[in-house]
């Protein structure tokens, strides 16, 4: 499933989400223009890379806000970025274009401490907008749990669209990445070697933040910029 829009009406254009899917698209484009060593250090530098944070925080604190403007691939750009231009511009117009964006770039960091605490002294770097995200999607299931989302359905061939309620869009989201991040929790019991692969405590952290920290943002509070 993919999402394309929901149904509520927003009353300030918001220009803070696409501002920010532009960023994170540009960010993107210059990573196209980086090969090899030139890539993995422009990573090393702007993602965060745990075992750094955790040595010289006083000096490595600042990926946790520009690593969530990095991305690994095609992929895990559009379904980010597809999944902001959903669900952020709801929020934004619930809390307003500045407190949206601190709330954003909050989630986002409050989440990377979130992977950065399961794996202190690992070396991969982390990175990508999807703490920040769930975030927002942590905000948005607590203000518009009754919303419906028209919706990209794949059946092989086959290609449809519904109306899925936001709820169960985002239960799926929790759901998958609760699972993953328990079985990546007994991988890395089981195994003394590094492993990539998607940050998916980072997911788990940036909605329950986003779930938390919204309402004291205002988000309930509609007369409120």
């Amino acid at each position: 499933m993919f999402p394309l829009y929901d149904e509520n009406p927003t009353r300030i254009t918001p220009y803070l989400t696409y501002g920010l899917i532009g960023m994170n698209i540009l960010v993107f484009l210059h990573e196209l223009t980086l090969r090899g060593a030139r890539l993995e250090q422009f990573f090393q530098l702007y993602a965060v890379v745990p075992r750094e944070l955790t040595s010289n925080f006083a000096g490595e604190w600042t990926t946790l806000i520009t690593s969530q403007f990095l991305h690994g691939g095609w992929w895990h750009l559009i379904s980010n970025m597809v999944f902001l231009w959903v669900f952020g511009n709801n929020i934004e117009d619930r809390l307003g274009h500045l407190k949206y964006l601190v709330f954003y770039l909050t989630c986002g960091a409050l989440a990377a401490l979130c992977q950065w605490f399961i794996g202190m002294n690992s070396g991969i770097p982390s990175l990508g907008a999807s703490g920040a995200i769930a975030g927002v999607l942590g905000a948005y299931i607590i203000r518009f749990p009754q919303t419906r989302v028209l919706t990209l359905v794949f059946l092989g061939f086959f290609v449809t669209t519904i109306r899925v309620p936001a709820m169960i869009l985002i239960g799926l989201f929790v759901v998958q990445n609760l699972i993953s991040g328990v079985a990546s929790l007994q991988t890395a019991a089981n195994m003394s070697v590094e492993t990539g692969g998607v940050a998916y405590w980072a997911h788990i952290g940036g909605f329950a933040f986003g779930m938390i920290l919204a309402p004291l943002f205002g988000l309930f509070r509609r007369d409120e910029y």
